[in-house]
């Protein structure tokens, strides 16, 4: 069996790239918008609110 591999560049420009852009939205203050939406999301699920 011969499983193809993802060369090792690709995933240290994924994992590269990926550490960007969550720097990037915590520069923008981002985080705080992330954060209400998912209170919310979790007091419509359970019913509190």
């Amino acid at each position: 069996m011969n499983k193809r591999r993802v060369p090792t560049v690709v995933t240290y420009f994924l994992l590269a790239a990926a550490i960007a852009f969550c720097a990037f939205g915590a520069v923008r203050g981002e985080t705080d918008i992330v954060l209400k939406k998912a209170v919310n999301i979790c007091m419509e699920c359970i019913g509190l609110g």
